[in-house]
């Protein structure tokens, strides 16, 4: 983990000093990867029942939450995804779950979360709810390759489309790692988010033990997030996300850069993906909303059999349905991208399936360029908060940064407004 909380390669590797042709087709990222998500979830899903552009290829789409057990009580939204995991082990698909969990002692180990094996319904419980922390896989990997048995790995787009392309050249990853559970993501935080919250929060971080990033509160709306941290003498400390100076989502504080370069949202190359029903009335419900997508004959049947026996409350729905939930994510992952594919760039130039285009109204070129600055700048100056023991150097910023970002992305902000007035073409579309 370097510095601003971000995993990189570990330079003095032997693969990553000289790599070669296997090494570099492993990267999700790399333009020289063995194959993009379109090409992966062809050969994986080849006879799908239906297919768009933004969702990939799928056999149906679902919105609702787990009726049985405490999946949804216990989990950030639905509890699809720890139910499926354990269906998956309860009836023998599988023998073992890879999936983010908290550390025992976050102050000894380094770290906050970490990927690890579950082998039953007990260890994947402790593992539920959403982690908007920096993981890597070599671990886990490492334990499926010493131990023979079939394996699920949970994760966000870019770690499903890294296994498959592991799986490639790797044929005994290729024959244990049998199922991909996929996450929708709009980005990954570095480690500073955590850094940030215990600023806000006026907890020293080396006292805190624990992180909750949504407290689930059923007298609440889904989308008000709420951190919550725990210390090391049991008291907590919490806070709304919209009191954070940096607790808007969209305007990208502590993103990973490689995130920018991303055009997958929905995890397509994974057997079933998961996400929040972000649209009324299940925004509004504190209790929880999945939206799922069932790519995978089997995982489809499987899914279909609990809806008919009453242990899953989900009702189909239709592409555009699921599309609209994740409206904002598409918008950055393809128009966004699209326009970030223009811009000068110095090294590796990404291949991505959106084709590069400047085709915008200003305001929105300036929402994309805003965001990208902030990803960028939120690490430099949480940087210099923690070399010189002053948080307010990154607070104070991103207080101001957000006043200026939400003045361009909300049509009734001043800033907007005064595009708006001034260049009259500039409202978005």
């Amino acid at each position: 983990m370097d510095r601003d909380g971000l995993w990189k390669p570990d330079a003095t590797a032997p693969d990553y000093a000289t790599p070669d042709a296997v090494f570099t087709a492993r990267c999700p990222f790399s333009p020289a990867a063995a194959a993009n998500e379109d090409v992966i979830a062809a050969d994986r899903f080849a006879a799908p029942v239906q297919r768009t552009d933004l969702l990939g290829r799928f056999e149906s789409t679902w919105v609702g939450h787990v009726a049985e057990g405490g999946f949804r009580e216990n989990g950030s939204s639905g509890g699809m995804v720890s139910w499926v995991a354990a269906e998956l082990l309860r009836t023998g698909t599988v023998d073992a779950v890879a999936h983010v969990s908290p550390v025992p002692d976050p102050q000894h180990d380094g770290r906050f979360f970490t990927y690890r094996l579950s082998r039953n319904a007990a260890e994947l419980a402790g593992g539920a709810k959403s982690r908007y922390y920096p993981a890597e896989l070599s671990a886990v990997i490492a334990a499926i390759r010493a131990t023979p048995g079939r394996y699920a790995i949970v994760g966000v787009p870019c770690f499903i489309k890294a296994v498959h392309l592991l799986r490639r050249t790797d044929p005994v990853i290729a024959e244990r790692v049998t199922h991909l559970l996929g996450l929708f993501c709009g980005h990954q935080k570095s480690a500073r988010l955590v850094d940030s919250f215990a600023w806000q929060l006026g907890a020293p971080i080396e006292r805190v033990r624990a992180v909750d990033y949504r407290i689930k509160d059923a007298g609440r709306p889904a989308n008000w997030y709420r951190a919550h941290l725990t210390l090391d003498d049991g008291s907590a400390r919490a806070e709304d996300w919209w009191h954070l100076a940096d607790g808007d989502w969209g305007a990208g504080f502590f993103q990973n850069p490689a995130c920018d370069w991303c055009d997958d949202v929905v995890a397509e190359t994974a057997d079933v993906a998961f996400g929040d029903a972000w649209v009324e009335p299940y925004s509004s419900d504190g209790r929880g909303t999945n939206v799922v997508i069932a790519r995978a004959p089997q995982v489809h049947a499987m899914i279909a059999a609990a809806v008919a026996d009453g242990r899953l409350a989900l009702t189909g729905v239709d592409a555009a349905f699921v599309e609209q939930t994740q409206a904002a994510g598409f918008r950055h992952r393809r128009e966004g991208l699209a326009y970030r594919l223009t811009w000068g760039r110095r090294g590796i130039r990404p291949v991505k399936r959106v084709a590069p285009a400047a085709a915008l109204p200003l305001r929105r070129k300036l929402v994309y360029r805003m965001r990208h600055a902030i990803a960028r700048d939120s690490h430099r100056f949480a940087r210099a908060a923690l070399r010189l023991g002053r948080p307010a150097l990154y607070t104070t910023w991103a207080r101001q940064m957000l006043a200026v970002y939400r003045g361009l992305a909300w049509s009734h902000g001043r800033l907007g407004g005064w595009i708006d007035r001034v260049l009259p073409d500039a409202r978005p579309r």
